[in-house]
């Protein structure tokens, strides 16, 4: 054997003992979460969701959406070039739905990559932690002028996700984080739930009263026009709804 050159065994032992510490380090970084707390807003890496005053009266599937870091704290895109941390906009949350940080992608290089990505998760901006691609998806949306019909809180969260590449995915985007937290999205409480059809349920009887039947198609119409111009955006003309 060459002098100074170790034996084969003992690098690649030497190898799968550095390999197994460098990922027992990343692993450590998911420590335990804090319960959810609605009375304190803490909802640790959940998605949540409150409705918006006048357009969720109209359409009550549409709404406003933040994510939260590992204590629970809030944050959410609610105005050009502003990202609110800790403070919710448009009022408490109604309905949340926890994440799973092991279906996130934390490589500490290119090498470490989980998912199977590879080179686009990283010229797109990985993480190495929860909080991490939270505060990237921050300084990205701190130059973003807000817009409801092209850069709004789901663009955020979805840029959020694909620094994550949670689920092994990097194609979040507003459709399917809104399907996602509606779909699999808990309610807070019985008054959340309220709070959230009740002004619709108002509108509506008010329309149908005073307007006829002409207002039901008058408000399905909006209804099919809102999701129209998102599903096109989203999957037909990209560059519409690009953030």
């Amino acid at each position: 054997m060459p002098h100074g050159r170790l034996p084969y065994m003992e690098l690649t032992v030497a190898y799968d003992v550095e390999h197994t510490s460098s990922t027992q380090r990343i692993r450590h970084e998911l420590w335990p979460l804090e319960e959810i707390d609605p009375k304190k807003a803490k909802f640790p890496c959940c998605l949540v969701w409150t409705p918006l005053p006048v357009v969720s009266w109209l359409a009550p599937f549409i709404g406003h959406v933040g994510i939260c870091r590992e204590d629970g704290a809030i944050l959410d895109f609610s105005g050009s070039n502003f990202v609110n941390v800790d403070d919710f906009a448009f009022g408490a949350v109604a309905r949340y739905l926890q994440l799973d940080r092991e279906q996130c992608c934390f490589p500490p290089n290119l090498s470490g990559h989980t998912c199977k990505n590879g080179y686009k998760h990283a010229e797109y901006g990985t993480a190495i932690t929860w909080d991490d691609a939270i505060r990237s998806s921050m300084r990205h949306f701190e130059h973003k002028s807000y817009n409801l019909f092209t850069c709004n809180c789901h663009s955020f969260i979805a840029n959020c996700l694909n620094r994550l590449c949670y689920g092994g995915s990097m194609s979040w985007n507003m459709i399917n984080v809104a399907a996602l937290i509606l779909c699999k999205g808990h309610w807070v409480d019985s008054m959340s739930i309220l709070r959230s059809f009740l002004p619709f349920m108002v509108v509506l009887c008010l329309g149908v009263v005073i307007v006829g039947w002409p207002f039901l198609i008058g408000l399905l119409s909006f209804s099919v026009l809102l999701i129209g111009w998102f599903l096109t955006g989203t999957y037909c003309v990209k560059s519409l709804l690009e953030c």
